[in-house]
């Protein structure tokens, strides 16, 4: 794993534990998720659902995958090793990714204006420095918008253990400037 991906590992232990307890749980996903819904006041309810789905199956997972003492629990030392393995979490993470992105489009264009991106995204609990650092990679046209599918991408990249430099690592550390 590139050290770029240890470093998102970290951080997305972070934000999946929503409740700051020091582990994940199913407590976490649902705090997440009512978070990222109501960032999402314009969505219509398909792609609310598709959230819940998408989150619901991230801990799902998580707890299949990784909780191997059957606490109901996912510490650090259980997601760390594990999480940016494509072969156990791509599906999950493409289903996310595309729920996700989906819900950026209220208006279903094709493009997320960075306002709701932004929302989103803190909903989530990523710093807004970082967000608009990251928002600013995947290169906004001349009214400040980019596409779903470049989204998308990003939130896959952002998963994978062998990639780095990618628009995703703006969100680890100190902006880009």
């Amino acid at each position: 794993m590139r050290a770029e991906a240890a470093k998102r590992v970290e951080l997305v232990f972070s934000l999946f534990d929503a409740n700051g307890n020091g582990v994940i749980d199913s407590d976490d996903f649902d705090l997440m998720t009512g978070r990222v819904l109501e960032a999402a006041v314009a969505s219509d309810a398909g792609a609310k659902e598709a959230i819940r789905k998408a989150f619901r199956r991230w801990w799902t997972t998580l707890a299949t995958e990784l909780d191997a003492d059957g606490d109901g629990v996912v510490t650090i030392d259980e997601f760390r090793p594990f999480v940016l393995d494509p072969a156990r979490f791509g599906p999950t993470v493409s289903e996310f990714a595309e729920a996700l992105s989906a819900l950026g489009d209220p208006d279903g264009d094709g493009l997320i204006e960075r306002p709701l991106f932004l929302s989103l995204m803190t909903a989530i609990g990523f710093e807004e420095a970082n967000i608009h650092a990251l928002f600013d990679a995947f290169g906004p046209d001349a009214e400040d918008r980019i596409t779903v599918a470049s989204w998308a991408t990003g939130i896959e990249d952002y998963y994978a253990p062998d990639l780095a430099g990618i628009p995703g690592d703006r969100l680890v550390g100190a902006p880009a400037v």
